[in-house]
């Protein structure tokens, strides 16, 4: 981004992008305490900036899957890279649904309720227990496989786009030297979509603005007051095991956590404003390949872990979750429990990155175990985006790292780029020390 990094230059903090939104942020913040009415007709700039990237999400997978897997000449690895996505996601999804558990088992924050179910006003759930109807492990493999090939582009669904994107890479590598031409022009596009993604950009504080504004304005802090003890104790998880989990492997990839998260500020932030992770998708996907990681991988673990690899959404699951029970005084044996992380990992796979998804999803599982009520879930709908701040955080650095470990893992990590850009100080060090040898 040629023209960000000219703004930079000229105008120093103010020129950068995190700057920007978080400043958004601040003011839509003091509009929606001050004058909740004014803030709350704000949201269809937040509407409007999400709706444009979402816009661009399939052209970005598309041309980012295709030119990878075509370049990688190898379908043996594109195999092997699906393969070892899949079982990185599930092991770490599956650390995440356990440390979320314990997390509110230990902190009891639903203890002494003694909430009423039947007192519940369960108007304004309704249309999420009827979106939870559908979900299902049939209809979620089902829902891969789009209408038709263009259909998949127009439509939004991630999984749908990464189907079809993995089924046309493929093809393009077989037909060899024929399909050269093709891999040229998908190039051109791949960087006038990237441009498009630079445009949309400067409109993101704006969208931070108009998404906070709402979410302050709607539902007041009075929300945050009343279920505070659930909001800080889900946030001390999500640090702990952002702190504990995502660093142990940071750690181990040779990155540094600190530096993953400084790398990617501007990204934090914006998902932080408008509690979608969707919105840093493309940009995620290019910073991840700035980074040192090869294309291929990028373009398929990316997509794929919004998905797939949604460890804040699990922790939030398990913690939200086991708070009903303990609100409304129903008691989980060990076998609720297990059985309760068993059905998680499975309903968890259908929430996308999208803000709100989480909250469809734990009506889904809450009907599926059929131990906890349903209805409990209006207790935490005023402060779901609340929650949402920690979970698509989570989300984000997550997917980001599952990158650099797939990456690292099939052998196609540049390590000089994440020593320059991500790399802990061993990297940093050995490079330093390889560049005074020459």
């Amino acid at each position: 981004m040629a023209v960000a990094s000219k703004r930079r230059g000229r105008f120093g903090l103010c020129g950068q992008l995190w700057f920007q939104v978080a400043a958004g942020t601040v003011i839509g913040v003091v509009l929606g305490w001050q004058a909740p009415h004014v803030a709350t007709s704000m949201k269809p700039l937040g509407d409007a900036f999400i709706n444009l990237i979402r816009m661009m999400i399939g052209p970005v997978i598309f041309v980012t899957v295709v030119h990878g897997i075509a370049g990688m000449n190898d379908m043996k690895s594109v195999g092997r890279v699906a393969l070892k996505s899949l079982l990185y996601f599930e092991a770490i999804t599956i650390l995440a649904l356990i440390i979320g558990l314990i997390g509110v088992e230990l902190w009891q924050p639903g203890t002494g309720m003694n909430v009423d179910v039947a007192s519940i006003d369960t108007r304004s759930i309704k249309s999420y227990i009827a979106s939870a109807h559908n979900q299902s492990v049939a209809a979620f493999l089902m829902a891969i496989i789009p209408n038709t090939f263009i259909s998949a582009l127009t439509e939004g669904h991630v999984l749908q786009v990464l189907f079809v994107s993995v089924l046309f890479g493929v093809g393009l590598a077989a037909v060899g030297e024929a399909g050269k031409p093709v891999l040229k022009v998908i190039d051109g596009i791949a960087k006038a979509v990237f441009k498009v993604i630079g445009f949309i950009m400067y409109f993101a504080p704006l969208g931070a603005f108009g998404a906070i504004a709402f979410t302050v304005g709607q539902f007041g802090t009075h929300s945050l007051l009343s279920l505070g003890e659930l909001v800080l104790e889900f946030f001390v998880v999500c640090a702990v095991f952002t702190v504990v989990v995502l660093g142990g492997v940071a750690w181990w990839c040779g990155v540094s956590l600190a530096r993953l998260l400084y790398y990617i500020r501007d990204e934090i932030v914006l998902v932080a404003a408008t509690t979608s992770t969707e919105t840093v998708m493309p940009r995620l996907i290019e910073k991840m390949k700035q980074a040192g990681c090869e294309e291929g991988v990028v373009g398929f673990v990316i997509p794929a872990g919004y998905s797939f690899n949604l460890d804040g959404t699990c922790l939030y699951l398990t913690t939200v979750a086991v708070f009903l029970a303990q609100a409304t005084h129903t008691h989980l044996t060990f076998w609720h429990e297990l059985g309760l992380i068993a059905v998680l990992l499975l309903t968890s796979k259908g929430a996308a990155g999208v803000a709100g998804a989480a909250f469809v999803v734990l009506a889904a599982t809450l009907q599926t175990t059929g131990t906890i009520p349903v209805a409990s879930i209006a207790l935490i709908l005023g402060i779901h985006r609340i929650l949402a701040e920690g979970l698509t955080f989570v989300n984000l650095v997550g997917n980001a790292l599952a990158t650099v470990v797939i990456a690292r893992w099939e052998g196609k990590l540049d390590q000089r780029m994440v020593a320059e850009t991500i790399g802990g100080r061993a990297l940093r060090q050995h490079y330093a020390s390889a560049h005074v040898g020459r």
